[in-house]
């Protein structure tokens, strides 16, 4: 992923919203009506091009080669990308699918069940992993690790509360609409440097106003079925 630029990963990793609607529709046979493809499309879109506008912005005077060095993506860096999209969107997929069918066990009891195969995961890989194991789990963790993890974990047990709740369409939708709210903690926070400024505000309005209008549509599309259901039936009354 390394030989991939910032805007070029960014932009890949929003595909997930449409790979993400694909595999609902292959796998719960959730379908999205036309309107909704169309909202999914302008959302990733949006997103990408808030994505490459504040790359830009943050680099304004870096030189043409630079940019040729940088920026241009291995075919590497775009297959395993591509991968990460695919095997995240299908974690998520398959995620809301069991807990749905298991809805009957507490979500805390689904969660420890995802959680020890994690670990199990997790201690095979560390075992390939250098001197993991002969310095120690936490030898190198600083204080700044600490709160990374922390905010991981709280992002974690939140993500899996939204798949039993909702689903995983909407929690990949509520992601893209945190970026505002990252924008406006980092713009207002005192310990960072960054400005507000119209342009990006007004990206992330698009991208707001896109979240915005497919949950709506949500709703919409739920009456247009039910109201071509009770014409179907009428139809076959008469």
């Amino acid at each position: 992923l390394g030989s991939l630029s910032g805007p070029a990963y960014q932009v890949l990793s929003q595909s997930k919203l449409i790979v993400t609607a694909l595999m609902l529709w292959a796998i719960k046979g959730t379908k999205q009506a036309g309107v909704q493809w169309i909202l999914l499309v302008l959302l990733m879109l949006s997103l990408c091009c808030y994505m490459i506008m504040k790359e830009l912005m943050l680099e304004p005077h870096r030189q043409h080669k630079e940019q040729a060095d940088n920026g241009d993506a291995s075919w590497a860096g775009i297959i395993f990308t591509v991968l990460k999209v695919i095997v995240s969107c299908l974690c998520a997929v398959l995620a809301d699918k069991y807990m749905k069918d298991y809805k009957n066990e507490p979500i805390h009891m689904q969660l420890v069940q995802f959680k020890v195969a994690w670990l199990a995961t997790l201690l095979v890989i560390s075992c390939f992993k250098g001197n993991a194991w002969s310095k120690g789990m936490f030898h190198d963790w600083t204080p700044n690790t600490v709160y990374a993890s922390g905010s991981f974990i709280v992002k974690g047990w939140c993500t899996m509360y939204l798949l039993a709740i909702l689903d995983s369409m909407l929690k990949n939708v509520g992601e893209a609409c945190t970026v505002l709210v990252t924008y406006f903690i980092v713009v207002f926070h005192p310990g960072t440097s960054d400005v507000y400024e119209n342009e990006t505000f007004i990206a992330l309005m698009i991208v707001f106003l896109a979240v915005v209008a497919y949950l709506v549509s949500k709703d919409i599309v739920k009456k247009a079925e039910m109201y071509d259901k009770q014409q179907a039936a009428k139809a076959g009354r008469a």
